[in-house]
Parts: C-alpha cells; sequence; structure tokens
C-alpha cells in the first residue's frame, strides 16, 4: 500500500517568506480580503472575540467559538514549543464529536503584521508533523529527543498553522469512530476554523492569508484515466485505471529501490513505515513521548504510539474515489476571483512530477489560459544561479526547483 500520488498545489504558498528561491520568484504579494463573517444584532452583543493570544493559558486550554458556527469549537494553549524563540499555540477544533489537532507558530519577524501561512500535508491521511519537522517548521526533529532549531523555517517570516486533516490523521481523533472520507467534507471543517480563528483574533484580519500544502495532488495510461475517471466516472472502470497506472508506472520504479519522492536516491525505508526516510521513524518517536504530548496538549483518547500517516483515513479517501477529484476547477475558480496561486514541484520528485503538474496547469480552464500556455519556461536565478524554471501569466505561477524532491523544504 502507499500513499495516493495527487496534484500538488500550493496558492500563494511561499511569497510572503522570506527564503531566496521564493523570494526571487514571487516578489511581494497582494493582501486578500478577509473572511466575511456575518453578524447581526443579536449576534454582536452576544459574540466577545478573544483577540489576544499572548493572554491564552499555557497549563490549560481555552475554548472559542462563533455563534455563526454553533456546531464547532476550538480549544488552544500557548507554549514555547519547538521554536523557543517565539509563542507556540496548539489545540483542537472541535467538530461535536470529531477533532482535528493544529500547532500555530507566530513569526519571528513582525507577528502583529506578517502575513498567515496554512499548511496542511497530503496523503491522504499523512499527518503535517512531516512538513513540520522534516521541512518548513520552526524546528526539526535530530532525534526521539532532540529537535534542532530551524532558521529557515516559514515563521522566520510569517505566522504558520500546521494541521492534522482530516479526522484520524495524527494527533486528531474522534469520539465515537467519525470519519471523512472525501476532500469536499475535510474541507467544510477547515473553513470554519479558519473563521473562528480570525474572528477570535481579529488582528490577523486583513492580512494576505495563503493556503498551502503539498501532494495529495502517459499515452494509455492517460488516456484510460480521462476517460473513465475524468470524462464519466466510472467507478469499477476508473479503478481498473488507476491499477493499470500503477502496474505500468509506479511498480517498475518502486523495483529500482529508488526513492519515488527524489529519484536521485535510494529510498532509505518502507514506504507504509517512513516512506524512503529513516528520519520519520524519529519523528513518530519524538511524538509519542509523554512530555512532548503533554505540552502540546494532545488528547489522551489519542493513541500513544503516534503514526505518521492513518491507512484507514488513505483507503476511506481511495474508496470513495476522492484520488479523482477535480481539484483543477476550483484552483481555476481562485484564478478566476484574482486569487494568485504558486504551483510549485522539485524536478527529482516522481510521485507529483513536474511534468504532469506542467500540461496540468497549460491544460486548466480558465480565462487567462491562453497567455499562460503561451509562455515559455524561462529560468529564475537565487545570486546569480538557476534555481529552476517558471512560467507566469495573470495570478497563476508554475516553478520547478531543481535538485529539490517531493519534500522540496528539505
Amino acid at each position: 500500500m502507499r500513499l495516493l500520488p495527487f496534484l500538488p498545489f500550493a496558492a500563494t504558498a511561499a511569497g510572503a517568506v522570506d527564503q531566496k528561491p521564493f523570494n526571487s520568484l514571487l516578489g511581494h504579494l497582494a493582501t486578500v480580503p478577509s473572511f466575511a463573517v456575518p453578524h447581526n444584532a443579536s449576534e454582536s452583543t452576544v459574540f466577545k472575540p478573544f483577540d489576544h493570544l499572548i493572554d491564552l493559558s499555557a497549563s490549560e486550554f481555552t475554548a472559542l467559538g462563533h455563534p455563526v458556527f454553533p456546531h464547532y469549537k476550538v480549544r488552544i494553549k500557548k507554549s514555547r514549543f519547538c521554536d523557543g524563540t517565539v509563542n507556540a499555540y496548539t489545540g483542537y477544533i472541535d467538530v461535536e464529536a470529531r477533532h482535528l489537532f493544529f500547532y500555530f507558530f507566530e513569526s519571528r519577524s513582525d507577528p502583529d503584521t506578517d502575513d498567515v501561512i496554512f499548511w496542511t500535508n497530503g496523503g491522504p491521511g499523512g499527518s503535517s508533523s512531516t512538513g513540520l519537522f522534516m521541512e518548513l517548521g520552526p524546528c526539526r526533529v535530530v532525534n526521539s529527543t532532540t529537535t534542532t532549531f530551524n532558521p529557515y523555517g516559514w515563521n522566520d517570516k510569517a505566522n504558520v498553522f500546521f494541521i492534522d486533516q482530516p479526522i484520524g490523521v495524527g494527533f486528531s481523533y474522534a469520539d465515537y469512530g467519525e470519519a471523512v472520507s472525501n476532500t469536499l467534507d475535510a474541507a467544510k471543517d477547515i473553513s470554519a476554523f479558519v473563521a473562528i480563528f480570525f474572528e477570535n483574533f481579529s488582528k490577523y484580519k486583513g492580512r494576505a492569508f495563503h493556503m498551502a500544502g503539498e501532494s495529495y495532488g502517459l499515452p494509455r495510461c492517460q488516456k484510460w484515466m480521462k476517460e473513465a475517471c475524468v470524462d464519466q466516472l466510472d467507478d469499477i472502470s476508473c479503478t481498473a485505471a488507476w491499477m493499470f497506472c500503477e502496474t505500468e508506472i509506479s511498480n517498475p520504479l518502486e523495483a529500482t529501490g529508488l526513492n519515488p519522492y527524489d529519484i536521485t536516491k535510494p529510498c532509505g525505508g518502507p514506504i507504509a513505515d517512513v516512506f524512503c526516510y529513516p528520519i520519520n521513524k524519529e519523528i513518530k518517536g519524538y511524538l509519542s513521548r509523554p512530555d512532548v504530548r503533554s505540552t502540546l496538549g494532545v488528547d489522551e483518547s489519542v493513541p500513544q504510539n503516534f503514526s505518521l500517516v492513518s491507512w484507514e483515513v488513505n483507503s476511506a479517501f481511495m474508496a470513495s474515489m476522492d484520488y479523482v477529484f477535480p481539484n483543477q476547477f476550483y484552483i481555476a475558480a481562485l484564478l478566476e476571483r484574482g486569487i494568485r496561486a504558486l504551483i510549485y514541484t522539485g524536478v527529482n520528485d516522481f510521485a507529483c512530477n513536474w511534468v504532469g503538474n506542467d500540461r496540468m496547469t497549460r491544460d486548466m480552464e480558465w480565462t487567462g489560459r491562453e497567455a499562460f500556455s503561451v509562455q515559455p519556461l524561462r529560468d529564475w536565478l537565487v545570486d546569480g544561479k538557476v534555481a529552476g524554471q517558471t512560467r507566469s501569466a495573470g495570478p497563476l505561477t508554475f516553478a520547478t526547483i531543481n535538485d529539490a524532491g517531493h519534500m522540496v523544504g528539505l
């Protein structure tokens, strides 16, 4: 069993983060409108924002809510976890009997004015602890007992969320076995959480807000998948097409022993266990420690042995045919609204390779398609050296990153 290699996309993922490659590529991103939550007169008298994160307790959760979302609550506490130089906040989005775990790190530069980034890993079923502790978080796990400061963490210039989603992933849990098995249902919980957070901590409203993530994004294979999964969805034929593509494309690479997330390297361990990266075993050990779980406020009902991926969630999304969810139409709708989007990929990644993503961006149907597709790929530079190639028109940018694989931040 393997993680489904879905289309990756990062909407304005790193435009405000002071890492040289991304600054060279995008520059400054415009502020996007804040979330609009309707208030009537009675709501205005009932709802009182918490407003100041610094006032949160470090020893117990503070519960937040909003009358527009009566079935949603947010539990949040503060600590100095991982970064050490700024406040960190952890907690749960409570959707009645379902509970999604998140981390939030303030910017090291100017948390009162810097942008807000919302990060989620893929799978589906993968914990965002991978992105946090291997790639772009404020610290990196060295072994099961030690972390080290990451000077290149994205929170160096932005306020950053990491979330374990959907239910059943990482530290997220359900009281009575509830589950989410498709993208649309998972998105509803995220939307409510974002709205509740910005309404309670209004100082973050009106800033640029970046939704970002990775992963869970050949002639005969392409033809069959298009006919059975896109033109007219047929569960049996689409599943058969998917299995054929696995047999013809993915399995031969796996047989070589190479890492599908970076084909320049050998796989360092079973994909179902450490995803070719031995450090994942150390991350699992670190997040299984009682003292770490206590600092984070992990619910006691969550199994003691941390898992980087929920294969139950992965299988549920597979069974619901979510792997053919038409992300491109949703990206196109964002572009039509003027929301800037960056789709980037490491050139060494096979699972979500740059060739497929380049074709997708050029074929995507939106009013700027022609202007975008006629643009040639051009080099983009960091300190005078070629760092990759890029194509851009209007609000859409596609970029490759040299010497990088699936986890670009490694």
